[in-house]
């Protein structure tokens, strides 16, 4: 009886031992209501931040505003008309450039940023930025109107960029650099 007793345990104990976890339910569930009220609310901020800058827009007769395919507008305050080449990835850009709130109130100056150097595409910069300065050839100076998700976003500079903050930047091509 008890070499049957020690099969039996030991044969229950080797297909127990055996089986598959079950998967476990969650404790708690939550409706996803939250995603989609933040969802809703940055949709809204986005459509508000655009009626203002479509109101700048509307209102600046003397200049002919570009709607970009990423997001932004811009209008050229010099325009070259040379052969020269737009930025590639990889090239690198010298650049001048200032930040102003939608009001016109300057927030850093060209001279306050001084000359910045960036590699296409290989280096960390505001998304519209980034993005703009490829639309440009040495020479030229355009005016952008980044909406806050395409400047410095939720955060802003933590300096003297606030949160959700959309932004007007100049910016004139110094030089490019083409590296191949």
């Amino acid at each position: 009886m008890n070499k049957f007793f020690y099969i039996f345990f030991s044969i229950l104990f080797i297909t127990s031992a055996c089986k598959t976890p079950d998967a476990r339910k969650p404790l708690k569930t939550s409706s996803g209501s939250y995603v989609d009220y933040s969802i809703e609310k940055n949709k809204k901020m986005i459509a508000d931040e655009e009626k203002d800058i479509l109101e700048i827009i509307e209102k600046d007769s003397l200049n002919n505003y570009i709607n970009s395919n990423q997001g932004f507008w811009y209008y050229f305050n010099n325009q070259t008309n040379s052969n020269t080449e737009k930025a590639d990835f990889g090239d690198l850009i010298e650049f001048e450039y200032n930040i102003k709130d939608l009001n016109g109130k300057t927030i850093y100056s060209k001279e306050e940023l001084g000359p910045q150097k960036y590699y296409t595409d290989k280096e960390e910069l505001i998304s519209g930025l980034r993005d703009g300065l490829k639309l440009l050839k040495e020479g030229e100076t355009a005016t952008f109107l980044f909406p806050s998700h395409k400047a410095y976003g939720y955060y802003g500079d933590l300096k003297k960029i606030g949160t959700n903050m959309p932004i007007i930047s100049t910016v004139t091509i110094l030089n490019i650099e083409q590296i191949n």
